[in-house]
C-alpha cells in the first residue's frame, strides 16, 4: 500500500496525560505525526485532537483502533483531505522600513490574502490562512525582504460528511443507554453504618 496524508479526528474527555498516551501510539509504531492540534469542540466538556500523518491506511486503521482504546477516547475517525475542509494559519514577521520602501504593501496583501496584523516601527507581521501550499507562497515572497520569523499553526478540519460529533453520542447513548440513577440505600444513615 502506498503513503498517503491522512487527518486522524479524536473526541476525548479531558483527561491529563492523554496527549502522552497518544503521542506513545505513534512512536511505537515509528509513525512522525506532521501537525496535532487540540481545541474543545461543539460539546461542553468534550475535546477533540486533529492529527496529521503521511502513512498507508492500513497502519492508520491500527493506529486509530489503539487510539479508541484508551479509557478516555469517545471517538476516532481518519479521513483524506479530500474528505475533510481544512486550514493553517500562518504569521510572518518582516522588516517594517524594507516592506514600506520596497514592496507595495496593499498590493501584496491582496496577491496572497494576507492581513496585517502588527504594524511597528522594526517590524511588521503579517496573517494568512490557507492550505500549506498558499502559506509557503507567501514565504518565497517575503524572503527577499528579509523575513525576520515565520509560524505556522497545526492543521484545523471539518469532516464533510458529518453531522457533528454531537449527534453521533446521541447515536451512542441510544445503542448502549446509561445504567439508571439508583439513590443509595445507606444515603444519611452514616450513624446506623459506621462505628466511630
Amino acid at each position: 500500500m502506498q503513503k498517503q496524508e491522512f487527518t486522524i479526528t479524536v473526541y476525548t474527555e479531558d483527561q491529563i496525560g492523554l496527549l502522552n498516551r497518544i503521542a506513545i501510539i505513534f512512536s511505537r509504531r515509528k509513525v512522525s505525526i506532521d501537525s496535532i492540534n487540540s481545541s474543545p469542540s461543539e460539546i461542553k466538556g468534550i475535546y477533540r485532537f486533529t492529527i496529521v500523518i503521511h502513512e498507508t491506511e492500513e497502519m492508520v486503521i491500527k493506529i486509530c483502533r489503539q487510539i479508541e482504546k484508551q479509557v478516555d477516547v469517545l471517538k476516532t475517525y481518519y479521513n483524506t483531505s479530500d474528505e475533510i475542509v481544512w486550514q493553517e494559519l500562518a504569521l510572518y514577521k518582516v522588516p517594517t522600513d524594507e516592506v514600506a520602501e520596497k514592496v507595495q504593501v496593499e498590493r501584496l496583501l491582496r496577491e496572497n490574502g494576507a492581513r496585517a496584523v502588527v504594524i511597528r516601527k522594526d517590524y511588521t507581521v503579517f496573517e494568512t490562512t490557507g492550505h500549506r501550499e498558499e502559506t509557503d507562497a507567501l514565504i518565497k515572497v517575503l524572503e527577499p525582504y528579509g523575513l525576520i520569523e515565520f509560524v505556522r499553526s497545526a492543521r484545523i478540519a471539518i469532516i464533510k460528511n458529518s453531522n457533528g460529533f454531537h449527534e453521533k453520542l446521541k447515536e451512542f447513548e441510544q445503542l448502549a443507554p446509561g445504567p439508571e440513577l439508583v439513590e443509595n440505600e445507606y444515603l444519611n444513615k452514616r450513624n446506623e453504618v459506621f462505628d466511630y
